[in-house]
This record gives structure tokens, C-alpha cells and sequence, in this order.
């Protein structure tokens, strides 16, 4: 077993670790332009793009379970009626942000509410970016299908791809052209297109053939697509939420709390990614015992993804407590806001610890799509998120918004781990 999740989990980790490079490099190339207000625009135009991108994650997780369990049970035609699904969705969604990117791009800045200086530079950059929606949401459906097939790889390879163009790109138009802020903007699209295309270039080897329309529209499997698939949405917003109101509220108190919060949450994202490499190896091997009905080994995998979760989290943990402030050196010159992130930082090293098993159980959830007990979990988060927030801003301050967050990830964790064994397994 622990063959098979090293197997999935490595390529995956692989490819994790180069995912938040689009937001790091894009960070630490603004990091260096004299200014925090450049950190805060990229901050806040990347969560705009996560609430646009994040409610239709489901394009990568449901598509990713459905697959591992039509690979489990031995239906490779249903696999590919999965993946025309996704990639039709995807079309369809990236075309209509595209269509509507002014009056989204108008009601997201309205509701992150940033100062004047950072909100005008977030517009420009979500202006040019918004044009990567279409890639962005195909490339999740296309690895979603390949996690579900059991084969991590292509995910390494897109990964790869997308941020060896977007370093490159950025570099090249910011610091060759001098574009600044448009030049990282447009950097990060042409790496999201390439990555896209990448994605179709791999997908032949597995000569899925040309879509059947006339089943891929067939009306009781939509019902589960789509009722697996609100459940995630739902579950998405929730994240969301918690998000955006972190973003937000660092936002409330100026550019250079914003900065300090953004360049702590990277170590978070980076934790979380490479977290997520074991969350996709549950993914894919729990969709194909759910899938083969060996509920046997499904036990077992759930046993040995929480001791290797366990082992990273120790690992970053210590990481983060000895080497972290050089890290955040790394991706800004600006003093005071390596200074004032001192304040924070430990909230920051306790992340790993905290929210392990959370990232761990999400895996294992989208793969035997137990997408109603994922909602559940992350709902009762988020309202304890909010509920210590409220209670403890007005004495702790930002502080306050740290504490929230850290018991957010907490819960998840614990809640699903009883939503686990109260499960019925037939």
C-alpha cells in the first residue's frame, strides 16, 4: 500500500510544490518593486480569481473521483464520458467569466474593498488574467481524469510546464520590457494556455476517442455529476469565505498588514501543496476501492495516508520554526513588513500540526465522493471561523483572525474523522 500511495503522492508533490510558484513568483517579482502595494494588488487579485476559480474546483475534485471509481469497477467508456463532462463545463463556465469580466471584476474589488492605490492595480492585473479562464478550468478538469486514472504524472508534467513558462515570461516582460504589473499579469496567462494545451498534447496516449454526446448527456448520470458536484460547490463557498474574509480583513488595516498576512500565507499554501500530494493519492486510491467495493483496502490506505501526513507535518513544522523568516526574506525587501510579520509568524509555523488531517480526509472524501459529509464539515468550520473572529477581533486584532483560521483547519480535520467511522461501509 505504502508503494501505491508513494506512486500517486511523489508526482503529485511534484507537482504541487511548482503550483504556488505562479503565486510566489508573481509575489516575489512585485516583492522587489519598491513598494507593498504591489505585494497587496497581487493579494487581492488573487483571491478574486480564487472565488471566481475555487466555486467550480469541483472540475478537479468530483471529476477525479467519478474517474477512480469508473476505473475501479472496470468501466474505461464511463471514464471518458467523465472527462467530456468536465472539459464541456469547463468550456462553457471560462467563456461566460470572459463575457462578464467587467461587472465580476467591479463586484469582487467592491467586496474585498481594498484602498484606492492597491484595488486599481488588482483591476489591471485581473483584466489581463481573467483571459486565462478557459485554460484554468480546462486544466482542472484534465487533472482531475488524470488523478482518477491513477496516474499523477501528467499532473507533474502540466505543472512543470505552467511554471517554467510563467517564470521565464514574467521575468522576461518585467524586467526586459519593464511592464511591471501587466508584464507579471500576462506572464501567469501565457503559462496557464500552455499548461492547457500541454494537458490535450498528454491526453492522447489514453485514445479516449471522440465524445458521444448522446451519452455523455445522459440524463441520470448528469444527476449524480452535478448533485456530487453542487455538494462540492457549496462546500467550495464555504472556503471561500474564510478566504476572502482573511484577505479582507488584512485589507481593513492597511498595506502593510495586508503585505505581512499574504507573505504568511504563503507558508501555509506551500504546506498545503505539498500536503495535497498525499490528499491526491487518496483521492485516486479511495475512488478505486469505493469503486471495486475492497472496502478492506480503503481502511488501510486511510491508515497509512495519516501516518505519512503525520511525518510531514513534523516536518514543516520544524521547518518553518528554524529556517522561516529567511524564506519570507526571499519574496519581499520591504523591512517593515518582514518586521511586523515577526509578530505573526508563530501562528504560522503551528499551521502544519493544525491542519494536517484535514488535508489528509478532503482526499479521501472527493475520492469515495462523500460529498455531503465535506460540506458538513466545512460549513461547521467556517462558522467557527467567523464565531471566534467576531468575539476576539476587538481585543487580539490581528491576531484574532490568525487564532480563527488556525481552529478552522482544526475542525475540519476532527469532524471528518467522526463523519468517517460513523460512515456505513457495504
Amino acid at each position: 500500500m505504502n508503494r501505491k500511495i508513494l506512486a500517486l503522492a511523489i508526482p503529485s508533490i511534484i507537482a504541487n510544490i511548482t503550483t504556488p510558484l505562479l503565486g510566489l513568483v508573481d509575489t516575489a517579482i512585485v516583492g522587489h518593486m519598491g513598494n507593498a502595494v504591489y505585494i497587496g494588488a497581487i493579494a487581492v487579485g488573487g483571491v478574486m480569481f480564487n472565488m471566481l476559480y475555487w466555486l467550480f474546483g469541483f472540475l478537479r475534485g468530483g471529476t477525479s473521483g467519478l474517474t477512480a471509481q469508473a476505473y475501479g469497477a472496470g468501466s474505461r467508456p464511463e471514464c471518458a464520458l467523465v472527462l467530456y463532462r468536465s472539459l464541456t463545463v469547463a468550456a462553457g463556465v471560462g467563456i461566460a467569466m470572459i463575457l462578464l469580466q467587467w461587472p465580476l471584476g467591479w463586484l469582487l474589488q467592491r467586496f474585498i474593498d481594498p484602498d484606492p492605490a492597491t484595488g486599481s492595480l488588482a483591476i489591471r492585473y485581473f483584466t489581463i488574467l481573467i483571459y486565462g479562464a478557459p485554460a484554468v478550468l480546462g486544466t482542472y478538469a484534465l487533472s482531475g481524469w488524470f488523478l482518477g486514472m491513477q496516474d499523477s504524472r501528467m499532473l507533474m508534467v502540466t505543472s512543470v510546464v505552467i511554471n517554467v513558462v510563467n517564470i521565464a515570461v514574467s521575468l522576461a516582460l518585467v524586467y526586459g520590457l519593464g511592464w511591471q504589473i501587466e508584464g507579471v499579469a500576462c506572464g501567469t496567462l501565457v503559462a496557464q494556455w500552455t499548461g492547457f494545451a500541454t494537458g490535450l498534447w498528454l491526453l492522447r496516449r489514453y485514445r479516449v476517442g471522440r465524445p458521444d454526446w448522446r451519452h455523455t448527456a445522459r440524463g441520470s448520470e448528469l444527476r449524480r455529476f452535478f448533485k456530487v458536484n453542487a455538494d462540492m460547490m457549496l462546500r467550495t463557498a464555504c472556503l471561500i469565505a474564510v478566504t476572502v474574509w482573511f484577505t479582507k480583513t488584512g485589507a481593513s488595516q492597511g498595506a502593510v498588514i495586508l503585505a505581512v498576512n499574504t507573505l504568511l500565507m504563503q507558508l501555509f499554501l506551500l504546506f498545503s501543496y505539498m500536503m495535497d500530494g498525499f490528499a491526491f493519492a487518496g483521492e485516486a486510491l479511495a475512488g478505486r476501492y469505493v469503486g471495486a467495493r475492497d472496502f478492506a483496502s480503503l481502511h488501510l490506505c486511510v491508515r497509512r495516508l495519516f501516518v505519512w501526513g503525520g511525518i510531514w507535518a513534523i516536518l514543516f513544522t520544524a521547518l518553518y520554526f528554524f529556517g522561516g523568516e529567511g524564506f519570507l526574506s526571499l519574496l519581499s525587501s520591504d523591512s517593515d513588513v518582514i518586521a511586523a510579520s515577526r509578530d505573526y509568524y508563530l501562528w504560522a509555523v503551528s499551521v502544519p500540526l493544525a491542519g494536517f488531517a484535514a488535508f489528509a480526509w478532503d482526499g479521501v472524501f472527493i475520492g469515495a465522493t462523500l460529498t455531503r459529509q465535506l460540506l458538513l464539515s466545512m460549513a461547521a468550520a467556517m462558522a467557527a471561523f467567523f464565531i471566534l473572529y467576531f468575539s476576539l477581533f476587538n481585543i487580539m486584532g490581528n491576531h484574532a483572525l490568525w487564532l480563527a483560521f488556525i481552529v478552522y483547519l482544526f475542525l475540519r480535520g476532527f469532524i471528518q474523522t467522526i463523519l468517517y467511522y460513523r460512515h456505513k461501509w457495504n
